[in-house]
């Protein structure tokens, strides 16, 4: 058996405005359990850089230990990868964003990744606004050693040997509005039509851009008792807006009262359009979102959609005023400027 796709295609596939097409971002056949909600991510991660025009070798994929963390072996194929050890993603991406700010910085994890040994990692990677898309695939337990519960699975859910679990759950999305992420959503793996123009939001953001994708296990946690299965996911998901994403310079247009049509620009002229499905739901407003977080907690509702949205947070390099030209790409006289320069630098402190 082979896991390398067949290079032969058909001449006619559609191309971008690069002249790419969707093949061109795709990577290996997937060795995960048929109907993982986590190639479904992937595919919305091809389509979503495939619509947005991205030069596949510009994009820098990092991921750590898990099922999640296999999948960037399943799309982007030309693009730079890093498979850290468990929980480490966060600091492999840091040291590479600050020697490279020119590539684009997509962190796949999963919630025994970043809830469990990695949340050290992954709580500093916030603070700092590390200008990276992370997504975590987020399916209650641990796929790859046999289904146990992860820091994600809710209370009281029954898993699939029958125990009921007694840990109260980490609310990542909760937890990255507090810590000061800029951008914050959650989707539903099956839900290609809201996932995809927030992958493409997120990949526009400058800044800390964290999306919490519910992602259940066919084979673990797939059950009648669990909270993370595909059933208990569409009986209770309160989406709080449709969204469309609008690329830079395309016209803006809108089929909606005005009323129910929210813009908000992001950094690079782009748009996001939020169909506000919940009245009097903003984005912007950080002490609504987490409020209603804990009421949907409560209620035992999923809240997807954009949850938050702050446009006016710096990405770490610009918080520590890093040269604009990357570490990588200067040249000794830059990193040894001399003894007149270092005495202004010394004489800047007293």
């Amino acid at each position: 058996m082979t896991y390398i796709r067949p290079a032969f295609h058909h001449p006619a596939l559609p191309q971008n405005e690069l002249g790419y097409t969707r093949k061109d971002y795709e990577g290996s056949i997937s060795t995960l359990c048929a109907g993982c909600g986590h190639d479904s991510i992937s595919a919305a991660i091809v389509e979503a850089c495939f619509e947005l025009n991205i030069e596949p070798h510009k994009v820098a994929k990092l991921s750590g230990i898990g099922c999640s963390s296999k999948t960037p072996a399943y799309f982007l194929n030309q693009s730079h990868g890093f498979n850290s050890v468990h929980g480490r993603m966060p600091s492999v991406a840091t040291g590479a964003y600050l020697a490279n700010t020119d590539l684009l910085y997509l962190g796949v994890s999963g919630d025994g990744d970043s809830a469990s040994i990695g949340m050290g990692q992954f709580v500093h990677a916030i603070r700092r606004s590390l200008n990276i898309t992370y997504i975590v695939m987020n399916n209650g337990c641990y796929g790859l050693t046999k289904g146990q519960d992860s820091a994600t699975a809710d209370y009281g859910y029954v898993a699939k040997a029958g125990h009921k679990n007694i840990y109260e759950a980490i609310d990542l999305c909760g937890l990255a509005i507090e810590l000061g992420a800029g951008f914050v959503a959650q989707s539903f793996s099956g839900d290609k039509k809201q996932l995809i123009p927030l992958i493409k939001a997120a990949m526009s953001y400058q800044g800390f851009a964290f999306l919490n994708v519910l992602s259940p296990c066919v084979t673990f946690n797939n059950n009648s008792g669990s909270t993370k299965s595909y059933d208990y996911i569409r009986e209770h998901n309160a989406v709080m807006s449709g969204m469309d994403f609008i690329p830079v310079k395309e016209e803006i247009t809108a089929d909606y009262q005005e009323d129910t049509v929210r813009e908000i620009e992001l950094h690079d002229g782009s748009y996001i359009r939020l169909h506000k499905l919940q009245q009097g739901w903003n984005p912007e407003d950080k002490y609504a979102v987490v409020n209603a977080l804990h009421k949907a907690r409560a209620s035992h509702e999923i809240l997807t959609g954009l949850l938050y949205i702050n446009n006016d947070q710096m990405p770490l390099h610009q918080i520590i005023r890093l040269t604009d030209t990357p570490l990588n790409k200067l040249t000794e006289q830059a990193l040894v400027p001399g003894a007149g320069i270092l005495d202004q630098i010394n004489a800047s402190f007293a």
